[in-house]
């Protein structure tokens, strides 16, 4: 996670909790020290669990604290990378169509934060985007 300034990122916050359990701690600390006027995030693919809790959790905090949510996919926070799925299924992005592709080789994907937020990648669109693989 990232708290940004005029669109730089002043300071980064990483945990290795699940997401249920380090999303509401670290934004407990973040409204603590910073006023926060916007919210960008990743809605998704990626686990349908994290999708779903840090969705409602933005929402929530949307609604009470008066902030602008705002979305973007995963890809635009690990240079388009595949995102894994499932066993070897993984999500990829052609183009803006995201689908599931199998994959034999595991992939390792690594999330950024960009040092410089560019806010046209967002959108007001902050429905999940629940991308499941066929079963």
């Amino acid at each position: 996670m990232g708290i940004y300034e005029n669109n730089i990122l002043i300071k980064s916050i990483c945990s290795e909790q699940q997401t249920s359990e380090a999303l509401p701690l670290i934004f407990k600390d973040i409204l603590e020290e910073f006023t926060c006027k916007r919210i960008f995030f990743a809605r998704g693919p990626g686990s349908f669990m994290a999708i779903k809790i840090t969705y409602i959790l933005l929402r929530t905090l949307s609604i009470v604290k008066g902030i602008e949510l705002f979305a973007t996919d995963g890809f635009n926070f690990n240079q388009n990378s595949p995102i894994k799925a499932m066993r070897k299924m993984y999500f990829v992005k052609e183009d803006e169509l995201i689908k599931t592709e199998f994959i034999e080789d595991e992939i390792k994907c690594d999330f950024y934060l960009p040092q410089n937020l560019k806010i046209e990648n967002f959108s007001k669109d902050i429905e999940p985007l629940y991308i499941l693989p066929a079963v």
